[in-house]
């Protein structure tokens, strides 16, 4: 393979890699705490969408119970979101860690 045919193709998993992660921010994954009352839902670009919670949880006497399941649903909603785009570059690169792409 010459230098040329390899630019091109690095080109072309460039440009791939850009559609994936444009791609990214309409997909969706969810994380949960407390056995889903809590669930905070992220997109592929680590942005928090929406936090739901459920109404039997506001109770003032466990504001740091609260706390606690609000961080634990967004940490497991990003790490599920990273998954996500792992998974999807790994497509386009068919597994080969390329230094600088992601």
């Amino acid at each position: 393979m010459n230098i040329n045919e390899l630019m091109r193709q690095a080109k072309k998993m460039q440009d791939k890699l850009q559609q994936v992660r444009e791609e990214a921010g309409t997909t969706t994954v969810e994380g949960t705490a407390g056995g889903g009352m809590v669930t905070v839902v992220a997109n592929g670009k680590n942005e928090i969408l929406s936090v739901k919670i459920d109404p039997k949880v506001v109770d003032p006497a466990e504001i740091e119970m609260l706390q606690d399941l609000l961080v634990a649903a967004t940490n497991q909603a990003i790490a599920r979101a990273n998954e996500m785009m792992q998974g999807e570059i790994a497509k386009v690169t068919g597994g080969l860690q390329v230094p600088g792409m992601f």
